[in-house]
């Protein structure tokens, strides 16, 4: 394959790896709290890092997947900082951080 295709396709040497994060809050945090937790999440832990999340979800569950801000792979240092923000904030009861995969053909 040549390697304007395999730009193109993000394969070989063009590959982009990413992460999944899930996260759950407490059943009878409010609106509000759970909205600053999101904010804050996104701010500190996501654009900090150059990252990019898409996804969702709704009171008390997050579910998202996180890629860089450009081109290129996610690192185990940004994925890792992630992990250590959710684990050190009291809101979040519950959380997974997936392994580096494949950002454009999950398996």
């Amino acid at each position: 394959m040549r390697k304007r295709l395999r730009k193109k396709l993000h394969v070989g040497e063009f590959q982009e790896l990413g992460f999944e994060v899930r996260f759950c809050c407490a059943d009878d945090i409010s609106e509000s709290a759970f909205n600053t937790v999101i904010d804050e999440f996104i701010i500190q832990a996501i654009e900090a890092r150059s990252l990019v999340c898409g996804g969702g979800g709704q009171k008390p569950e997050w579910n998202i997947f996180v890629t860089l801000d450009r081109r290129g792979s996610v690192t185990e240092e940004p994925r890792v900082a992630v992990q250590q923000w959710l684990a050190m904030r009291p809101e979040v009861e519950e959380f997974q951080v997936g392994p580096l995969v494949d950002a454009w053909y999950p398996a």
